[in-house]
C-alpha cells in the first residue's frame, strides 16, 4: 500500500524548468507515494498549503523550491512528527547543504524513499520560523540587493557580487545582545545567529561548526575596524566554515545560547531564511529536535565561545 504525501511545488524557484523538474520528481516518487501535488503561488505560500496538508493528516509533507519554500513549509510542522522532505530548486539551497541533503532531484528523492528521519532544532525569530538564520546589517542588505532578475541570470553568483557592493558602504551599528546571561554592546557591521547554515553562509561560521541538533543558536558579531580587516575577516570566516575551526580574529566574536535578543540602533533589516522580514529588533529562540527530517546523520562539535576579542564590547554577567 503506498504512502501518502504531500508535495508542495514553488514553480517560480530557481533556474530551471519547473515543469520538466515535477515531471522528474513525480517519476521517482510516485511508484512509493500516493502523492498529492500543492502549487505555491503569491496569493497562498508553502506555510498555508503544509498547515491545510498536516489537518488532513498527511504523514509526509515534501518541500520543493528555495530555502524560502521549505523554511514556510517546516514552520507547520514544527513539534509534530510528520517526515519533511526537502527537494531543493532554488539559488542557494541552504538548508539542503547544511544537513547533507543532496542537491539533485534524483538523489533527493532517494534520501526521500530509503533515508531515516532525523530530529533537528529549528528557532522562531519574531513569531516566524526560522530552520537557517537571521542576519541583521551586512547580510541582509546583500540579499536585499540581490534581485529576482539577478538571481535567475547569476544564481549564487547574484549574492556574491552584492556581497561586494555591500561592502564598499561598510556599515556600522550599535548592537545590545542579551541572552539569558550576558548582556553585550557591541559596534558591529553584520549578526548572524544561525540554527544550521553550510559553508557557503560565511558569516555565520564564527563558531567551530555549526551544529543543528545541540538545542542552541550559533551567534556571529562581524566588527572589523577597516575594508581591508572586513576583507581578510571574510576568507578567515571562509577558512573556519570549511575546517570548522573557531576564527581567532580581532572583530569576530561568537557565542551560543538557547535565546537571545538583538536591538540595534539605528535599525537594521533583518533577512530570515533568505526573505527580508523587517528590521530590528528580533528575538529568537531554539526549539531542540523541533522539525523531523528526511536527512543523513552527522556529528556533533562541543560548543565554544569567544567575545573578549571586539572592541568596545560591555559584558555584563546576569545574577
Amino acid at each position: 500500500m503506498s504512502r501518502k504525501a504531500c508535495l508542495i511545488f514553488n514553480p517560480v524557484a530557481g533556474q530551471g524548468d519547473s515543469e520538466q523538474d515535477l515531471a522528474t520528481i513525480k517519476s521517482y516518487l510516485e511508484p512509493e507515494f500516493e502523492l498529492e501535488v500543492q502549487f505555491t503561488t503569491k496569493e497562498i505560500d508553502g506555510a498555508e498549503l503544509a498547515s491545510q496538508a498536516v489537518a488532513n493528516g498527511v504523514e509526509t509533507i515534501i518541500a520543493s523550491g528555495g530555502d524560502g519554500t521549505v523554511s514556510a513549509v517546516a514552520g507547520a510542522l514544527i513539534g509534530t512528527d510528520i517526515a519533511l522532505g526537502a527537494i531543493s530548486r532554488g539559488t542557494a539551497n541552504a538548508f539542503a547543504n547544511a544537513l547533507g541533503i543532496p542537491d539533485t532531484i534524483k538523489a533527493a528523492c532517494d534520501t526521500i524513499l530509503v533515508g531515516s528521519t532525523k530530529k533537528v532544532d529549528v528557532g522562531i525569530c519574531n513569531e516566524k520560523p526560522l530552520i537557517l538564520l537571521a542576519g541583521i546589517g551586512f547580510e541582509a542588505e546583500t540579499v536585499e540587493d540581490a534581485d529576482r532578475e539577478a538571481k535567475d541570470r547569476l544564481g549564487i553568483l547574484a549574492y556574491v557580487l552584492s556581497g561586494f557592493k555591500q561592502l564598499q558602504k561598510f556599515t556600522k551599528f550599535t548592537a545590545k545582545i542579551e541572552t539569558k546571561d550576558k548582556l553585550i554592546t557591541v559596534e558591529a557591521n553584520a549578526i548572524t545567529i544561525a540554527n544550521a547554515a553550510p559553508p557557503s553562509s560565511v558569516l555565520a561560521h564564527g563558531t567551530a561548526g555549526v551544529i543543528f541538533d545541540d538545542g542552541l543558536l550559533d551567534i556571529t558579531i562581524l566588527a572589523p575596524q577597516t575594508k581591508t580587516g572586513a576583507i581578510a575577516t571574510s576568507f578567515q570566516l571562509l577558512q573556519s566554515a570549511s575546517n570548522k575551526e573557531a576564527v581567532d580574529s580581532d572583530g569576530v566574536g561568537y557565542l551560543r545560547s538557547e535565546w537571545i535578543k538583538v536591538t540595534t540602533e539605528p535599525p537594521q533589516k533583518v533577512v530570515l531564511d533568505g526573505e527580508i522580514i523587517g528590521k530590528t529588533p528580533i528575538e529568537v529562540k531554539c526549539i531542540p529536535n523541533g522539525l523531523n527530517v528526511f536527512v543523513p546523520m552527522e556529528g556533533k562539535i562541543q560548543p565554544k565561545e569567544k567575545l573578549d576579542n571586539l572592541s568596545g564590547v560591555d559584558i555584563e554577567l546576569k545574577q
